[in-house]
């Protein structure tokens, strides 16, 4: 030990940053390329081979099939981008955060996101108003003919009457394949794009700006439940994405998401039956 007594003063130096660890542009653009292709190719390909039906089927045991296909399906791509970057758990943010507040959080932007949803519906409508100076029967004919096409996604009878459809499609399809896996999805998305472009993505402005262009790839692959719902849920997803940049991290998104999907997919029925009563009462039933 020095006998200098400024040495007991003198303070320590700062750890110094660990090395940057060095990004190959190519291994990258290979992982954002299969991400960005990902929601597009399971929209429309899943569109066209399922026909008419409803994507999640009309009984209990082609459910759990497409569940298990759309992990496997998800899975695949997804492990193939994470081979090609070596996408670190910094870089995917999944790191829990913050700490024990992530599902209080979760449960609060939930209900935030779905009363911007209904702000952006109502914004929307005014500029569709009065931008066409369409009367009430003329907005309620547009959103009757626009209305998101649930019919696609999942049995609305059989959600009514099946409590264990009904179950198995609010806890495993909202938490498991929307929740975790989209915001999976969209994290790796993200990572794609600071890597790549660290500069532009790298800040949290960035990230948010990062967060729109994934909203787009998002909302596209929801086109085949048409045009208003395509647009809705790019709204719903951008808000996620400004969740995850907040946060630096993928789980308070992750419980929204989910959150978000099974109250909506558990309201559907009742949702439903008001809209065929309207549709009724109004003529536009067909």
């Amino acid at each position: 030990m020095s006998n200098d007594p400024h040495c007991a003063l003198t303070p320590m130096p700062p750890d110094l940053p660990a090395p940057a660890r060095p990004v190959s542009k190519v291994r990258w653009s290979v992982h954002l390329a299969l991400m960005a292709a990902l929601p597009v190719v399971a929209a429309f390909g899943g569109a066209a081979s399922r026909g008419d039906g409803p994507a999640l089927t009309h009984t209990v045991r082609g459910l759990l099939a497409v569940c298990a296909f759309e992990v496997l399906f998800f899975a695949i791509p997804f492990g193939l981008a994470w081979l090609a970057s070596r996408a670190s758990r910094d870089d995917l943010l999944l790191r829990w955060r913050p700490g024990i507040l992530v599902v209080p959080l979760g449960v609060l932007y939930s209900v935030a996101i779905r009363l911007a949803a209904g702000i952006v519906v109502a914004i929307g409508v005014g500029i569709y108003i009065v931008s066409t100076h369409a009367s009430p029967a003329q907005v309620q004919t547009f959103a009757a003919a626009n209305r998101p096409q649930v019919e696609k996604l999942v049995d609305i009878q059989l959600l009514s009457h099946d409590p264990v459809y009904f179950w198995l499609t609010v806890i495993l399809v909202s938490l498991v394949i929307g929740g975790l896996r989209e915001e999976l999805w969209r994290s790796s998305f993200l990572a794609g794009l600071r890597s790549l472009w660290p500069r532009t993505f790298g800040s949290t402005g960035g990230g948010i700006a990062g967060a729109a262009i994934a909203a787009l790839f998002f909302g596209a692959g929801h086109l085949p439940q048409g045009i208003l719902a395509a647009a809705m849920i790019a709204v719903v997803g951008f808000l996620l994405g400004v969740i995850m940049t907040l946060h630096r991290s993928v789980w308070p998104s992750v419980v929204a998401h989910g959150l978000f999907d099974a109250a909506s997919i558990a309201m559907l029925p009742w949702a439903m039956q008001h809209f065929q009563e309207w549709q009724r009462m109004t003529g536009q039933g067909g």
